[in-house]
């Protein structure tokens, strides 16, 4: 039997963020898998490290279902890291090294669906899905074309001194959590 390595990460990827979903009832597989098809291309330099980020995931994948490095190394990473692959492990990261909390559970899919919500992408599920729209809100976000409060970006802090279009995507998700540590007292 010849397994799907792709399919199956990708539904992997997926379930790393599904339990904060818009909607629980809402499909967003046509979005998510957008987001798998594009390459994260990044300007910072620094923004590299969330590109290995988002190529390491294919390696936790690979251990959390016994599957060997050389296997993964074979048949994942034939592509560059996905908008989406950065976006879970963003996502992951800050819940794991900055925001866990055994009380609150994970929560690497309230990240997740933030920062989705914060490109103006929440509404578009299966049955709304817009690849023009997508499109456009993808190259917005590449070219780093959004607000310098990053509004139409991953992170938005309404009224931000910071110019976020400057700013690396780590200290931009750090410049958020610090927002919503204080206002929500999480």
């Amino acid at each position: 039997m010849i397994r799907d390595l792709n399919g199956e990460y990708f539904n992997w990827l997926c379930s790393l963020v599904q339990d904060s979903k818009p909607s629980r009832k809402a499909s967003y597989v046509k979005l998510l898998a957008y987001l798998h098809e594009n390459d994260f291309i990044y300007v910072l330099p620094m923004d590299g490290n969330r590109y290995d980020d988002g190529i390491n995931l294919r390696y936790r994948f690979g251990y959390e279902n016994n599957i060997e490095a050389p296997i993964i190394a074979s048949y994942l990473d034939n592509n560059p890291c996905s908008i989406l692959e950065m976006m879970v492990a963003l996502a992951v990261r800050c819940e794991e090294h900055i925001m866990i909390d055994p009380n609150k559970g994970l929560r690497s899919g309230r990240w997740f669906w933030m920062m989705i919500k914060n490109l103006g992408l929440d509404n578009m599920c299966d049955s709304r899905f817009d690849p023009d729209l997508a499109n456009f809100v993808i190259w917005r976000l590449l070219n780093r074309d959004y607000t310098h409060d990053g509004e139409g970006g991953l992170v938005y802090i309404p009224n931000s001194r910071y110019d976020m279009r400057t700013t690396e995507i780590w200290y931009q998700m750090m410049r958020y959590l610090s927002e919503y540590r204080r206002n929500v007292g999480d």
